[in-house]
């Protein structure tokens, strides 16, 4: 339960129907299986105690009164179980039977939600046995306990207290306005569904959506388990289709005809936090909602959901090739509106060899092209300097030439020694003056061409630099117009490749796949051995930590420690924790220190969910201190 993590459990048992007594010992053996594996919360599959498929038997008191047994000696096996269970059977009360969801916490029946919405269409008739409990508000005596039955209800653990649980029944979820809606607009961080959805061609896709998509209108956790195909088959086949999602995103799903335990964590403060942030998601006040409390243990959960190392890639090949076009269009459509609104035909790129103006040259090619425009109002300059290998040379020069852009070539050699000169730098010495003299000589030279040729300038940064304050300010930090500036430095790998996977030029792809394999450098000291000395990531750290770091602090709005933890499971194979502390340390540093550099960007499509312009999506003070974060950061080095 550390950082907000629980692990939940939806659970399809094997069940004979109508066979109360063994359908109860199965679940009770699974109640045990799952606690064993650390789950906290337990949802079985709607009327799980008698099965669903009893029909007309559920008329039969036999029947309704042993699931009662059934239900006490449930209760009863969890006095020593830490977690909230929830299990479905059917009850009588004043005359009329009801389908509801049960839940129990350590031996006690804490309440009841009973179904509101009964399918009586196409296969199902669940109108013939149930009445809706939509108008139900009542307590019940169940042994020796006094149970409120309510579709308003709100299981809330005292120990725990982001963890706030909604309960609906399987139709619910299906209409139009399902109860789940007002749990959430409640308090309700996660929503429990006990279900008996029968299986048919093509609905287990939709199924999937659905409680996916739920989950992420509701900004929450979702679990659906359902019945399994030890029901009756009369006349359908029902296949324990269980999912648990979070936020939009399925964090697991079971095999569809199998008798499964679902199991994996959900994150309670990460939904606390979206909705925190999500300042449209309204709460409903002076609703009649009944709040009834549990206790958890507090206990360390054991994290197995997947930790993605590189949360800004998606890591299945049609889905990412999918996503590189279309951050493609969305970053050239932007530069199209600024060309056309300023009647501009000319854009000025400094081209280095490297992955960042390779990008911007590429963004910039397909704009002109939307455009219907020249590729020769491209002007591509290189402009070597004392830290210009052959290789990146070579490449921007062809890369041009391939695109159809126009070349032009100044060294900046000259100027540069000239500047030294000038303000009394020694050119032995290569400190930051020797850097950054170099890249603002690169930015005058491209600003200069755009005024004298009537274009503008295209910025190369991308977002990592940008969060690192990796750019010399007014250098490469400034531009007319920055086409990569909310793109990490991860995704712009993979947006080079694709383009050169599909741009249909054998020479231009070559080009493009040696630009890929280039180390990573601002080529501003000299080289060795005519190869390039200076490798950011030697210098900043590995881009992949820092976009993990990145993804982690601005998207979910996760502490150091929590951030620390993700990133050794996610990067387990690769980098040791001492490693991985020492650049998160780094990171906070200069995420901080730099945002001098954020706080006056020109302008820039924004492609994703993280990005840090001053004028959407980083409202934050320039002078903001990092102590509080470098201090949690400081303690688990001592862990």
């Amino acid at each position: 339960m550390k950082d907000g993590y629980i692990k939940v459990a939806a659970i399809t048992p094997k069940v004979k129907v109508a066979d109360v007594n063994y359908n109860v010992s199965e679940i009770c053996k699974l109640i045990d299986e799952a606690s064993a594996k650390g789950a906290k919360l337990i949802v079985f599959p709607e009327l799980s105690i008698t099965a669903y498929t009893c029909q007309d038997l559920f008329y039969q008191d036999t029947l309704l009164d042993k699931a009662k047994e059934g239900l006490l000696t449930i209760a009863d096996h969890t006095k020593s179980v830490d977690a909230v269970v929830f299990v479905g059977l059917p009850l009588a009360i004043n005359g009329k039977l009801y389908n509801v969801a049960v839940a129990i916490n350590k031996g006690k029946i804490l309440g009841m939600v009973p179904k509101i919405y009964l399918p009586t269409y196409n296969e199902f008739y669940e109108i013939r046995q149930f009445f809706s409990g939509r108008n139900l508000d009542t307590t019940v005596t169940i042994g020796n306990q006094e149970v409120v039955v309510s579709t308003n209800i709100l299981f809330t653990c005292k120990d725990m207290p982001s963890l706030r649980i909604g309960a609906e029944l399987c139709e619910d979820l299906w209409v139009p306005n399902p109860p789940s809606i007002g749990h959430c607009l409640n308090g309700a961080t996660v929503i429990v569904n006990l279900s008996a959805s029968d299986e048919i061609t093509g609905k287990n896709k939709y199924r999937r959506e659905l409680v996916v998509g739920q989950s992420a209108r509701l900004v929450c956790s979702y679990i659906y388990a359902s019945a399994g195909a030890s029901e009756s088959t009369q006349d359908v086949v029902y296949s324990g289709h269980n999912i648990i999602a979070e936020n939009g995103r399925k964090l697991a799903e079971s095999e569809i005809f199998t008798d499964s335990l679902l199991l994996t964590e959900v994150d309670l403060k990460h939904i606390e936090s979206e909705r925190r942030h999500y300042n449209t998601y309204e709460t409903v006040e002076n609703k009649p909602y009944k709040t009834i409390d549990f206790s958890l243990d507090l206990t360390d959960t054991e994290l197995t959901r997947y930790i993605d190392p590189k949360p800004f890639v998606p890591s299945v090949t049609s889905e990412r090739e999918q996503r590189c076009n279309e951050i493609l269009s969305i970053q050239a459509m932007g530069l199209r509106k600024r060309l056309e609104h300023i009647g501009s035909k000319t854009a000025v790129i400094g081209i280095s060899g490297g992955l960042d103006s390779t990008l911007a040259l590429i963004v910039t090619v397909r704009a002109f092209d939307l455009l219907g425009l020249d590729r020769k109002g491209i002007i591509a300059v290189t402009m070597p300097g004392f830290g210009t290998t052959d290789r990146t040379y070579d490449n921007a020069v062809r890369m041009i030439e391939e695109t159809g852009a126009s070349f032009r070539e100044v060294s900046i050699v000259d100027s540069v020694k000239q500047h030294f000169a000038d303000i009394g730098q020694d050119p032995e010495v290569h400190d930051v003056t020797y850097e950054n003299c170099q890249a603002r000589e690169r930015t005058q030279i491209l600003m200069d061409i755009a005024n004298k040729e009537g274009g503008i300038v295209i910025g190369t940064g991308d977002l990592s630099e940008l969060a690192l304050g990796w750019a010399t300010y007014n250098g490469d930090h400034m531009s007319m117009y920055a086409v990569n500036a909310s793109v990490p430095k991860t995704l712009v790998r993979y947006l080079v490749q694709y383009y050169a996977d599909t741009c249909n030029s054998e020479t231009l792809c070559k080009v493009l796949y040696d630009v890929l394999d280039t180390p990573v450098s601002p080529e501003l000291l000299p080289p060795e051995n005519g190869k390039i000395s200076q490798k950011t990531e030697d210098l900043v750290g590995p881009y992949e930590l820092h976009d993990f770091f990145l993804y982690h602090m601005l998207r979910l709005a996760q502490s150091p420690s929590k951030i620390y933890r993700l990133a050794n499971i996610a990067f387990a194979a690769t980098y040791e924790p001492d490693f991985i502390l020492k650049w998160e340390k780094v990171f906070y540093k200069r995420f901080f220190a730099q945002h001098f550099k954020r706080s006056c960007l020109p302008d820039g499509p924004k492609v994703g969910t993280v990005a840090v312009s001053p004028r959407g999506d980083l409202r934050m003070p320039t002078d903001a201190s990092a102590a509080i974060w470098l201090e949690e950061v400081e303690k688990l080095g001592g862990k």
